[in-house]
């Protein structure tokens, strides 16, 4: 077979592309389809040598950060609605977070149940442990609102059959709507100004949460995210001798028919 080359000066090259881009055809999607693919062990039967032996040194930096133990976990804590053990604590953390804008804890604390991935199990917790229950890079947001907003915000959790929360009390119905709501035990005051630790996920008003855009003030500080808030709570408490714990308290309580 006779080969040909052929040499083309940058001008004709220039030519050709140029009626390649204005002459190429117009495509429709007629059919789609996708199917699950489990990623599991079976992945890992054939490693590559060569790419496992140029992460390995990386591998083992990574490895040594992420199963250092910070502290320990008296019990076993879940996520739940309408109150959980894990909730209660990621929300009790994010309102005493609010310390470093106000000077003090907030009124309320405010976390969805949706960014905790992952159980707080009974022992040893490592930073892996707390990479996979708040693996997302959601930051601590302190918003002042009135109260008027603030009820809108409980209704908003009522909606969704609870939240994780610090610092109110809630009496819901089963199918999602408020009875009653407290803030440190008070009723809530329409013109009365309100402080909420939350993160800027909820802040933006995203799970339903469309009251907290409202509010009057927001002040979200600096690489202050839930991961880094609730690590740093963990070696408090381990360095103080203390345990990590937590305890249902009928912060939202459903009122049976």
């Amino acid at each position: 077979m006779k080969r040909m080359i052929l040499k083309f000066t940058p001008g004709v090259l220039l030519a050709a592309a140029f009626l390649l881009s204005s002459c190429h055809p117009v495509y429709e999607v007629t059919k789609t389809e996708g199917t699950m693919i489990a990623i599991d062990s079976t992945w890992d039967a054939k490693p590559n040598a060569e790419a496992v032996a140029l992460l390995a040194p990386y591998k083992a930096k990574v490895d040594s950060i992420m199963y250092r133990v910070v502290g320990t976990a008296e019990m076993s804590m879940d996520k739940g609605a309408p109150e959980s053990l894990l909730s209660n604590l990621v929300a009790d953390v994010l309102r005493n977070a609010a310390g470093q804008v106000l000077g003090k804890p907030a009124d309320m604390g405010l976390v969805n149940m949706g960014g905790l991935r992952n159980v707080l199990t009974e022992g040893p917790i490592t930073c892996e442990n707390i990479y996979e229950i708040l693996p997302f890079e959601n930051s601590l947001c302190v918003l002042t609102m009135k109260g008027v907003y603030l009820k809108e915000l409980f209704n908003n959790i009522a909606v969704r059959h609870g939240e994780g929360v610090s610092g109110v009390q809630l009496l819901i119905t089963k199918d999602g709507k408020l009875l009653q709501g407290t803030v440190g035990g008070r009723p809530v005051e329409d013109e009365q100004l309100y402080t909420i630790a939350t993160i800027d996920y909820l802040a933006d008003g995203n799970d339903g949460m469309v009251a907290l855009p409202q509010a009057e003030k927001r002040d979200c500080p600096d690489g202050a995210t839930l991961r880094g808030l609730f690590m740093d709570y963990v070696e408090q408490q381990t360095a103080a001798g203390k345990k990590i714990t937590s305890r249902l308290e009928g912060r939202i309580t459903v009122k049976d028919e």
